[in-house]
């Protein structure tokens, strides 16, 4: 049978050096179009598998067991030719600090058309051009003083913003997000993942999300799943977890936030938006 999934990762077991493993047997399959979840407490196991989708585990870590699929690619099996191909263009990743990435002694400018034109063939003035309309996209006002700015000259969410554009502009098939929020404050946060979901309504984009944020996987994901000490103890619908959820860890984790923060996240969006 073949699978509708843009993305398989099956039975994996991951584990650092000769420790005990930190993600156990852990199974997910994310559809084309789709927006899925991985919450959990820190130390989880969530960070891990997603880095390991993308094969940037540090060093030490190794996938020991299982297989994760990309449209019919096993990326486990990956030449370092194979993975120039896939990083960034048709898998990217935001990480929770994306705006360390940034070089420091490069403006901005520069580095986002450097960025775009390795993986598109197009001119500077193209790239130039897309680089400023994707950071208008995430809401920073005036594009054009931002490129000709360094890193330090930039607040932390606005770096944050620049990397995840730079993301964005790649326009990929998957995007693995490992707590792109959670530096942020509350209306920052409203404005990314606003922006994030409009990226699956415009490029079709496959979403993974990691969060401790169940307002956020509340609001945003089709799909959630939940991590305890490495192992998947809920997968399911958004409904489904939310409202019905099996795994004892999961009622805690939902009895632990007294009012679900998605509420307060859809007024920080509608004063946004100005809703």
């Amino acid at each position: 049978m073949i699978s509708t999934s843009i993305l398989n990762v099956n039975n994996v077991s991951i584990k650092y050096g000769k420790q005990t493993s930190v993600v156990k047997n852990v199974s997910i399959a994310v559809k084309s179009k789709e927006i899925v979840g991985i919450v959990g407490e820190s130390g989880s196991g969530k960070s891990t598998l997603i880095r390991a989708v993308l094969g940037l585990l540090p060093v030490g870590g190794n996938v020991f067991s299982g297989d994760i699929v990309f449209k019919d690619k096993n990326l486990l099996k990956c030449s370092e030719r194979e993975w120039r191909e896939i990083r960034g263009s048709r898998i990217a990743m935001i990480f929770q600090d994306s705006g360390g990435f940034l070089t420091p002694i490069k403006k901005i400018g520069n580095q986002f058309v450097e960025t775009i034109r390795s993986h598109f063939s197009v001119s500077k003035k193209e790239a130039y051009d897309k680089a400023v309309f994707m950071m208008k996209k995430m809401q920073l006002a005036d594009a054009p003083s931002i490129m000709n700015s360094y890193p330090f000259q930039l607040s932390g969410g606005m770096k944050q913003r620049v990397a995840i554009a730079m993301a964005m502009a790649m326009e990929p098939e998957l995007l693995l997000a490992d707590e792109p929020t959670s530096a942020l404050d509350v209306t920052v946060q409203a404005q990314v993942v606003k922006q994030m979901v409009e990226l699956r309504k415009n490029f079709n984009t496959s979403i993974v999300i990691v969060t401790h944020n169940m307002g956020v996987a509340a609001y945003m994901c089709d799909k959630i799943g939940v991590m305890q000490e490495g192992k998947l103890v809920e997968w399911g619908t958004k409904d489904q977890v939310i409202n019905n959820p099996k795994s004892k860890y999961t009622i805690k984790l939902l009895s632990a936030i007294p009012e679900l923060e998605e509420c307060n996240f859809v007024r920080e969006e509608a004063a946004y938006t100005g809703d």
